[in-house]
């Protein structure tokens, strides 16, 4: 799994400066896995089969991360497929006319788990609505171990080590800190 993330540039290797803050080694951005169909569908198929006995009605990822590996579960577990979108004032929201009914048995997804923050604001949209999780599915768990109190099937989990500006082992040896988003925009 993880050489086909790096193979698709979705797995990076470098010194990173994360949206946190904190410095790490190495970088997961799946929207360039996502932009190949077929490594994409191969991945997602072997997600979708850890659910097949479960009767999913529908897949729920946080938008943006979560759209199209939503979809494309949905898909293959033939279920809806739905997004929840940050909405000021309120944490997440389904928006779009997107709506989930209490009984209804959801799967929710993302395709990097860090904190687990965007699942668990998807995860309280789900459950407010009267709906059951029936438990949470990534491609690449990095988070080190979070709970969401139900079932996490990810495809690849590794223990990626954070690091204060202070503390990186990786500015001490005088690497150059890269920001991914601008170096995966460069690359273009």
């Amino acid at each position: 799994m993880l050489e086909i993330l790096e193979k698709t540039g979705a797995y990076l290797k470098g010194h990173f400066l994360l949206t946190s803050g904190l410095h790490s080694g190495q970088f997961f951005q799946c929207a360039q896995l996502m932009q190949y169909p077929e490594p994409t569908a191969l991945l997602c198929s072997e997600l979708a089969s850890h659910w097949d006995a479960d009767k999913v009605d529908a897949v729920v990822g946080p938008a943006t991360g979560g759209i199209l590996l939503a979809y494309e579960l949905a898909r293959l577990l033939e279920a809806r497929a739905l997004y929840a979108e940050p909405v000021e004032g309120k944490v997440m929201e389904l928006k779009r006319g997107f709506k989930i009914r209490p009984g209804e048995r959801a799967l929710v997804v993302d395709d990097v788990i860090t904190t687990g923050g965007s699942v668990k604001k998807v995860i309280d949209v789900v459950r407010e609505r009267g709906a059951e999780v029936l438990g949470v599915g990534a491609l690449v768990d990095r988070s080190g171990g979070v709970s969401f109190g139900v079932r996490l099937t990810a495809l690849v989990s590794v223990e990626v080590p954070n690091f204060s500006a202070e503390e990186c082992p990786l500015c001490k040896k005088g690497l150059p800190l890269e920001d991914p988003d601008e170096r995966l925009a460069s690359a273009t």
